[in-house]
């Protein structure tokens, strides 16, 4: 501690001893940084604050129509993009501030010069919002302020009526699209029912049900076929008379009928292609083995008839006449019913040769359908979401949605806020004692000096015997007297000229 100490005043004796220099480069310093404090130009600032009411009725009465848009989301982000470079070149030119740029330079700088003084604050919770400016010029930093409160309030009405309308375009763009593939998927449905209406389903009934229907109608057909045959024979038996004799040789290939030969012929073909596709317990095959078996009964009855004795006049009795009439109808109702069995059999086989396409066209037109049903589907929600995008952006851009109020409007300032030229001044006056105070011990250190014996003897190492004292005489008393009041003069100067300043200071501020 007693080294600290001792060094402590061997440096005060060395700037002791370049006082001189000490209040001199004091002067020099302050003086120069009072001036530059001086001539610093006042900082004017201009504010103004917003609040945004975001609670609108319209809300709860659309939310069930469309999409509302999120207010607060839409003016917070519009408060963080007021400063891009579109709205700051917008105000430039509103101000009149790119008049005085005349090179791209020149507007670079007015523009980041902008953005540094200009701040925006806000606070989700309140909406309250603030913008402030500062600058050298009231009027210029009112109008700043003015001319941003201004963009924030058109840009926060605009809202997002820009992505509603580009939303809408690309919505009718794709409309058209589906309008296009609607239009085609209907050409392409009513081309395959027009190619495949045979195998298409006829009023609710699938294929399946018609081939079932065909075969029911043709079994019935077939069954009313018989029934007639069989009274037909009945009538031709009651014609002829009495059954044949016992013994007699009913043996049809005994006998020659072409009618009936032709027809005996006609079946055993028909039934030898059924036996090739069905068994002999087949529906068909049965009906067309008892179909032959009653025409060789009948031929066998036509032959009996040939062999008795004919009496001419029977012909003539009024109830033969009666079955001969009852024949004919017998007749003509047995070649109707083979005609509805053949055309019964006809659409049978055909449906029966075309169900195994069927399964495929069934499965062509649910494919065409699904479709169709898919582009009309998405068409119809197209429309829907086409009006929805028109209502969100009216409701985005409505004045209803949100409203404004201006709680500080911006003024023009009066008294600048700065720059704090007391505390410079301050600060000026301790950075010059400080550079006064290093300047003398800088020179100190340069130039050593033995200020006492103690440091005599540090420094060299050798036993100091002795001093010699000054002696001082009246004139070198008063030489000294004289510099030490005019170093108190200096100093006192330098203290009452910061006094004056700081008293001006107040004055003005």
């Amino acid at each position: 501690m007693e080294d600290f100490i001792s060094q402590l005043l061997l440096h005060v004796r060395g700037i002791w001893k370049y006082r001189w220099l000490a209040i001199g480069t004091v002067w020099v310093v302050a003086s120069l940084g009072w001036v530059v404090v001086l001539r610093l130009p006042n900082d004017y600032q201009s504010s103004a604050r917003v609040f945004v009411d975001t609670q609108s009725i319209l809300k709860p009465l659309m939310a069930s129509m469309t999409s509302m848009p999120n207010v607060q989301q839409q003016v917070s982000i519009m408060s963080r993009t007021l400063l891009s470079r579109p709205n700051l070149e917008r105000v430039l030119r509103m101000v009149d501030l790119d008049v005085d740029a005349t090179t791209p330079r020149q507007r670079e700088h007015q523009i980041d010069e902008l953005a540094a003084r200009l701040k925006i604050s806000g606070t989700t919770t309140n909406d309250i919002y603030s913008i402030t400016y500062g600058g050298d010029n009231p009027k210029q930093v009112h109008d700043v302020v003015q001319a941003l409160l201004t963009i924030f309030l058109e840009g926060s009405f605009k809202g997002k009526k820009a992505d509603s309308q580009h939303a809408i375009r690309f919505i009718d763009d794709q409309i058209k699209n589906y309008e296009q593939r609607l239009v085609a998927a209907e050409n392409t449905v009513k081309e395959f029912k027009l190619r495949n209406s045979a195998l298409l389903p006829r009023q609710g009934v699938d294929y399946s049900a018609q081939l079932a229907i065909a075969s029911d109608a043709l079994s019935t057909a077939r069954i009313d076929l018989l029934e007639a045959e069989q009274a037909r024979i009945a009538i031709q038996a009651r014609i002829n008379g009495d059954p044949l004799p016992a013994g007699a040789d009913p043996r049809p290939r005994a006998i020659v009928n072409p009618d009936i030969d032709a027809r005996i012929a006609a079946i055993n073909k028909n039934l030898d292609t059924l036996r090739l596709q069905y068994t002999d317990l087949h529906p068909d095959v049965v009906s067309a083995r008892r179909l032959l078996a009653q025409l060789e009964a009948r031929k066998i009855e036509e032959s009996k008839l040939a062999q008795r004795d004919g009496d001419p006049g029977r012909f003539y009795s009024p109830m033969l006449q009666q079955l001969k009439v009852a024949l004919t109808e017998a007749d003509a109702k047995v070649a109707a019913m083979r005609v509805r069995v053949h055309e019964y059999s006809v659409r049978h086989e055909r449906l029966r040769e075309q169900s195994n396409a069927v399964p495929e066209v069934e499965s062509q037109l649910a494919q065409l359908n699904r479709d169709y049903e898919i582009n009309k589907d998405n068409y119809e929600k197209l429309i829907a979401r086409r009006e929805s995008a028109r209502l969100s952006g009216d409701l985005s851009s409505s004045t209803e949605m949100m409203t404004f109020r201006i709680i500080d409007p911006p003024t023009m300032p009066i008294s600048p806020v700065g720059p704090n030229r007391r505390l410079f001044h301050t600060g000026v006056l301790l950075i010059a004692l400080c550079a006064g105070m290093g300047a003398a011990l800088l020179i100190s250190q340069v130039r050593p000096t033995f200020v006492s014996p103690s440091a005599l003897r540090e420094i060299t190492g050798l036993n100091v015997l002795g001093t010699v004292s000054m002696t001082w005489n009246d004139a070198e008393r008063t030489k000294l007297r004289r510099g030490q009041y005019l170093l108190g003069a200096a100093f006192t100067a330098l203290l009452g000229l910061y006094g004056a300043i700081m008293a001006s200071g107040f004055l003005t501020g």
